[in-house]
């Protein structure tokens, strides 16, 4: 009995000092602007999406302090050493900058102790975070990437916020027959095969036609919400442009895909999709937003101007003509003008865009890499890659940031390089390259 009251007043003694270590910190906690005033950082410990903008709560505060950086606790575990300090030199954070952290009081501690094993030496909290809702920034429409728990919520006809305004469907996309859906899936979810919104040989979108009977045989109207996940994200992405461009008003991606609703551990379904009732009109002409998809002639017209830009979302190799990144097309290369938007490390990785969990990386973050090669907010877009899966996923991130004038080149390297007489470039250059 006397060694459990030991134990006890051991354990609540830890406690004490845990707490007391941390009210120390908020006693030492800054505000925004004593923060700005030493020109630190503000660090959002919080998940990505309510960086974002969603409220944690009904009705509560949504979006970010302004300028702050999102370093959730919940990616430390994915993120080594070198990756940190990788992550603070793009920030332009170095050990002695001035740091303010908000989130909750665990994520606040681990943020911080991270952040002290790095070296940082001026971490604090930021005393009056997310307290004047005016101040407070956010994606464009962060609604357009929803989360796992908000998708929870909504299949438990939970109240949650920016609602769908009318009937919604949760649809899996993948290449193929259905083999990893068949094993576990997102409740509810119906599946789509990629295969029945592109074709050979050049895997460009179906026809119209196609695409009408398509939407019709998975019970989809123009004003239904379709909230689209994929184990990989740009599969789902890609189905999701080509459904705004028929005229789906409302199209969703759940941000990070996949493994977002599995490392949430919220519950799963094996077998079979369920028969769908098929729609028996969309109820709109198609497509209702042809603006959204160029062909090659308009793509070209892109070339060399000041207010559009053509964007290869490729990786480095493939932009420079090292490899074509794919088995099946041979031409290597990219087209002459066109401007680097980044991607990851091969074709089939996006870690540009990611965060270590495979949430969209900010917003500001991606803009700052767009800037670089001179692709701006108020130009003429258009984003392309191989076959269109990469850059149907930067769509929806541009589209998600508020950018107005965005569409995907769908035919991208694959159409472009079966043409001789188009113009190629290859090896190494920079931004004035397009210009």
């Amino acid at each position: 009995m006397k060694r459990v009251s030991q134990l006890t007043a051991l354990t609540a003694a830890l406690g004490l000092a845990s707490f007391c270590s941390f009210a120390a910190d908020m006693a030492h906690s800054l505000t925004l602007a004593q923060l700005q005033q030493q020109q630190g950082a503000v660090i959002d410990t919080r998940a990505s999406a309510f960086y974002n903008g969603w409220p944690q709560a009904l009705n509560g505060p949504s979006g970010h302090e302004p300028a702050a950086l999102n370093l959730s606790a919940s990616w430390l575990g994915a993120m080594n050493d070198t990756q940190l300090k990788t992550w603070a030199t793009q920030h332009q954070l170095t050990p002695t900058t001035p740091v303010a952290l908000y989130g909750n009081e665990g994520d606040n501690q681990a943020v911080k102790t991270r952040l002290a094993q790095a070296g940082f030496t001026h971490v604090t909290l930021l005393s009056d975070a997310l307290q004047t809702p005016d101040r407070l920034q956010r994606l464009t429409h962060f609604e357009q990437l929803v989360y796992p728990q908000w998708l929870h919520q909504l299949q438990q006809g939970k109240p949650v916020s920016a609602a769908p305004a009318g009937e919604w469907k949760v649809i899996e996309a993948a290449w193929g027959a259905p083999k990893f859906y068949l094993l576990n899936h997102i409740p509810g979810a119906g599946y789509i095969d990629t295969n029945e919104v592109e074709s050979e040989p050049l895997w460009n979108k179906v026809s119209d036609a196609d695409l009408k009977a398509m939407l019709a045989k998975h019970g989809i109207r123009h004003d239904t919400t379709v909230i689209l996940y994929g184990r990989d994200v740009y599969a789902a992405a890609r189905v999701a442009q080509i459904m705004l461009y028929a005229g789906v008003k409302d199209v969703r991606l759940l941000d990070g895909g996949w493994k977002a609703w599995d490392d949430a551990k919220l519950p799963v379904e094996r077998g079979t999709p369920d028969n769908v009732k098929p729609a028996p009109d969309f109820g709109a002409p198609i497509p209702g937003q042809p603006q959204l998809m160029l062909d090659m002639e308009q793509a070209r017209s892109l070339l060399h101007r000041k207010d559009a830009s053509l964007v290869s979302i490729r990786s480095w190799p493939e932009f420079t003509g090292v490899t074509s990144g794919y088995s099946y097309i041979k031409p290597k290369g990219e087209i002459k003008g066109a401007r680097w938007g980044h991607a990851g490390s091969d074709a089939t990785h996006m870690e540009d865009f990611h965060n270590p969990d495979g949430t969209m990386r900010s917003a500001a973050d991606i803009a700052a890499m767009w800037k670089q090669w001179n692709i701006l907010p108020d130009q003429q877009v258009a984003f392309y890659c191989g076959t269109g899966w990469r850059a149907s996923e930067t769509f929806m991130y541009a589209r998600a940031m508020g950018w107005k004038n965005v569409g995907v080149y769908d035919g991208g390297w694959y159409e472009w390089s079966s043409h001789p007489q188009n113009p190629v470039s290859t090896g190494e250059r920079g931004p004035d390259s397009s210009l």
